[in-house]
C-alpha cells in the first residue's frame, strides 16, 4: 500500500524541501520505491535533485492542466528515486486552474495510474495555502510538518492545523497529521528545548523521535545537485534523514521505538 505524504507547512524556511529531497534519497537507499513530487514554483526539490529545471519538461503544471501523463513527466534521479519536476511555469496553473472543472482534484486523479509503482509518493508544498497545495493536500492520505522550535512556529502551526481541519471537512475526509518533524534544530538553545517540549507533550506519537539538526553539510548539498546521502553520507545531516526514514518504515510496519532508541535519536 503506497504512503502519500505532503511536506507542508504555510511558513516558509522550515527545510520543507530539505525534507522532501533528503527524505526521498533515504527511503530508496533503504529499497523503498519513491516518487518526489515538487509543487514549489520555485523548483528547489527539482535542482536540488539534480534535474535543470530550465529544461524539464514536461513538469507537474503539464500534468495539472491536462497537457501531459504522469508517465511523460517522470525523470528518474540518479539517487533512486523518481521525481515530477517543477519550475517558474508552475506559477500560471493558479490562473489556469481556476475555470477548470474539478480542480482541487487534478493531481490525485493524475496519480491514481501509478500508486501500485510506489511505496512512498512525497509532495513537497509551496509556503501557501493556494491551489498547488490544496492539490497537494487532497491527494495525500497524511501531511508532514516540519518545523523549527521557535515561538512564531507554535503559532503557524496553529493555522496550519486549523487549514487541514478545514481541508478534511470540504475536500478530504482521509487526512490526517503523519508527524511532526523537528528540523533546525539547536540543543543549545533553552528556548528550542522548551518549544520542542511543548510539542511533545501537546501533539504525544505525532511527533518524530528523530530530529534534523542545523547542519552545514544539509545547506550545501542542494549547491551541488545532490541530497545530502550523496553529498557527505557521515554527516550529521545525512545520518538524521537515514534515521527518519528508518522510523517512517518502523511506523508503517508497527515498530515502535524503545525509550533507549528514542534518546539516541536526539
Amino acid at each position: 500500500m503506497v504512503k502519500i505524504l505532503a511536506v507542508t507547512n504555510q511558513k516558509g524556511g522550515v527545510g520543507k524541501t530539505t525534507t522532501a529531497v533528503n527524505l526521498s534519497a533515504c527511503l530508496a537507499a533503504l529499497g523503498q520505491r519513491v516518487l518526489m513530487i515538487d509543487l514549489d514554483p520555485q523548483g528547489n526539490a527539482t535542482t536540488g535533485c539534480g534535474v535543470v529545471k530550465r529544461v524539464a519538461l514536461p513538469t507537474v503544471y503539464q500534468i495539472l492542466i491536462g497537457r501531459s501523463t504522469l508517465a511523460e513527466a517522470l525523470i528518474h534521479t540518479d539517487f533512486g528515486f523518481d521525481i515530477l519536476p517543477a519550475n517558474r511555469e508552475l506559477a500560471g496553473a493558479e490562473v489556469d486552474l481556476i475555470e477548470m472543472d474539478g480542480r482541487e482534484y487534478r493531481l490525485r486523479d493524475a496519480l491514481a495510474p501509478a500508486l501500485n509503482d510506489y511505496d512512498f509518493i512525497l509532495m513537497d508544498c509551496p509556503p501557501a495555502l493556494n491551489m498547488l497545495t490544496v492539490n497537494g493536500l487532497v491527494a495525500a492520505q497524511a501531511v508532514m510538518i516540519p518545523m523549527q522550535c521557535e515561538y512564531y512556529a507554535l503559532e503557524g502551526l496553529t493555522d496550519l492545523v486549523a487549514t487541514l481541519k478545514k481541508v478534511r471537512a470540504n475536500l478530504n475526509s482521509k487526512l490526517e497529521i503523519e508527524g511532526l518533524l523537528r528540523t533546525l534544530f539547536d540543543p543549545r538553545s533553552t528556548l528550542t528545548q522548551q518549544v520542542s517540549g511543548e510539542l511533545v507533550n501537546h501533539f504525544g506519537s505525532k511527533v518524530y523521535c528523530t530530529i534534523i539538526p542545523r547542519n552545514v553539510r544539509l545547506a550545501e548539498a542542494p549547491s551541488y545537485g545532490k541530497p545530502v546521502i550523496a553529498f557527505d553520507r557521515v554527516s550529521k545531516g545525512a545520518q538524521a534523514y537515514m534515521a527518519l526514514a528508518q522510523e517512517m518504515l518502523d511506523r508503517r510496519d508497527g515498530i515502535a521505538l524503545s525509550e533507549t532508541e528514542q534518546g539516541a535519536t536526539q
